[in-house]
């Protein structure tokens, strides 16, 4: 929600403008000021405005040409065109593309106070129309409840449901807000029952209509990057859900064209398992036969993810026909990143894939359940997007997507699962040998004391997972649910009610953004 009597002043003479401003700082007006229109959009697109002050008349891109870019971020944002002449026929053009109002210079700024006090009024107006939008298209959405949909379809419905949330959260619109967690909480019921019936099938018969998957995500979306141009930089941000996605996307857009798709991670969606789905183009079942040694107990994540650069290496040179040199880092602290930032530029140079793990996002949603501080800071998924946000501004990821973008290195983002914002324990039953995931279990004699808690997978191979011994089955939990044991209940409960997890059957944790990012200057034939 845009904090109250904001303004952006787009003009390019600056000095002239030191009065004006002073006069509506003093009327408790916060001002900022953009020479140019890149710097604009790029204010436009890191914080709310109330409303835009845009100059005609600017080097470069004119007013005109920057008013369809500004309506893009923001269809109702409130824009004041100034103009030298009210004959001008770029004023009759500015009414005719609906600019909110017009002054003409020189502006005296008690004029300015007038117009922007009025159209301030306009935030309450856009509260009122997403209201409005939102309840209308609740209802059409509610209606779909129960029935059969496509994968296509889910990632349809599941996209633009986390756009509303966004949209919601923003807006400080906390009722309607409610009424689509309840929404997402019924849909991820119907979801449970499709991936129950659907997963198996899709591993069965590969050749048929699915999704892309984990295993998918080489073939489909780097190697055809590869395949049109000699390097890409490939990065994987562990644990990076699609609301997380959405704030990350408008700091992009000013450096990269941006290419959305999707695809559903593989269960279990924990690390080890889609990760390294990623990197060989494998299922969990097929690493394991063909590297046996690399392959401990689903419980030793860190063995387990220890051979990506290896897989990916393997993996490419089986799709593409020759060996790709593949650079490979994992990223867990800020001296990690100011390492890679100083290997950067010659990984960058040479032809290949430049692979980066970036696991901060991970350590933050894992870290909540340890820490009060972190718990506070990250209480709920807005909360979390916020805290993603501003981490990303100032991460190592960002200079280094900024690196590629000057080289005119083409890069394919995405993730490896989600997370889930979990509420409600789920008590299982099992022997000691169970593993301790929380959203997940290996285990003999598993069981879920309530049947909808679990989706409980007996024949592992059918699910593209090696067998572990006789007898061990897979406890995978569906909704906010995380297991808990009868004798630590209170315990974790605890400890976990509130955690964001991951590894289960939700759309959160398996509906991915992978998205392709084309230097806007190379684009345009610049170096």
């Amino acid at each position: 929600m845009p904090r109250p009597k904001t303004i952006l002043w787009v003009d390019d003479e600056v000095d002239g403008l030191a009065a004006h401003r002073r006069f509506l700082e003093e009327q408790g007006f916060a001002v900022e000021h953009a020479a140019h229109g890149d710097d604009a959009l790029a204010l436009l697109r890191r914080q709310p405005f109330s409303v835009v002050l845009l100059d005609e008349q600017m080097p470069g891109r004119r007013g005109l040409e920057l008013l369809a870019e500004i309506r893009s971020i923001d269809p109702a944002m409130p824009v004041v065109m100034v103009t030298q002449s009210e004959a001008d026929s770029t004023l009759r053009d500015a009414i005719g593309v609906e600019v909110d109002d017009y002054l003409v210079k020189p502006v005296h700024p008690r004029q300015i106070l007038s117009v922007v006090t009025r159209l301030i009024e306009g935030d309450r107006i856009r509260q009122q129309r997403l209201a409005r939008d939102f309840v209308t298209r609740f209802r059409e959405l509610e209606a779909r409840r129960g029935s059969t949909l496509a994968w296509r379809e889910w990632i349809e419905l599941v996209v633009e449901l986390v756009r509303w949330e966004v949209r919601l959260s923003e807006g400080n619109e906390p009722g309607l807000s409610e009424a689509l967690t309840s929404l997402q909480g019924g849909l991820r019921k119907d979801f449970v029952g499709f991936i129950r019936h659907s997963y198996p099938r899709w591993l069965s018969h590969p050749e048929g209509d699915r999704p892309p998957l984990s295993v998918d995500v080489g073939a489909e979306f780097l190697v055809p990057i590869l395949q049109s141009s000699n390097r890409a930089l490939f990065v994987v941000v562990d644990c990076l859900r699609l609301d997380q996605w959405e704030m990350l996307r408008d700091l992009i857009t000013p450096l990269f064209d941006v290419e959305e798709s999707y695809y559903y991670s593989i269960l279990p969606t924990a690390t080890p398992f889609s990760r390294n789905a990623i990197f060989s183009g494998m299922f969990p079942m097929e690493i394991a036969a063909r590297h046996p040694n690399w392959w401990g107990q689903p419980s030793d994540e860190e063995s387990l993810n220890a051979h990506e650069q290896q897989l990916l290496t393997e993996q490419l040179e089986e799709l593409l026909g020759r060996p790709i040199p593949v650079r490979y880092e994992k990223l867990f602290s800020a001296a990690d990143g100011g390492d890679l930032l100083r290997r950067l530029p010659a990984h960058l140079a040479q032809d290949g894939v430049t692979a980066l793990v970036f696991n901060f996002i991970d350590l933050l949603t894992h870290g909540r359940s340890e820490s009060a501080i972190l718990y506070e800071v990250a209480r709920d998924a807005a909360a979390l997007r916020a805290l993603t946000r501003t981490w990303f501004e100032r991460s190592a990821l960002f200079a280094a997507l900024q690196e590629a973008e000057r080289r005119g290195v083409p890069v394919l983002l995405t993730t490896d699962h989600g997370s889930i914002h979990c509420q409600t324990p789920a008590t299982i039953f099992a022997k000691r040998d169970a593993t301790a995931n929380l959203r997940y279990k290996f285990g003999e004699d598993l069981r879920a004391e309530d049947a909808d808690a679990a989706i409980a997978v007996d024949d592992l191979k059918l699910w593209g997972l090696p067998q572990l011994g006789l007898g061990v089955r897979l406890l995978l939990a569906t909704g906010d649910r995380f297991f808990v044991y009868p004798t630590k209940l209170r315990e974790y409960q605890a400890r976990y009610r509130g955690s964001f997890l991951h590894g289960g059957v939700t759309p959160e944790e398996m509906i991915l953004p992978v998205a392709l990012l084309t230097p806007r200057r190379a684009s345009r034939g610049e170096r």
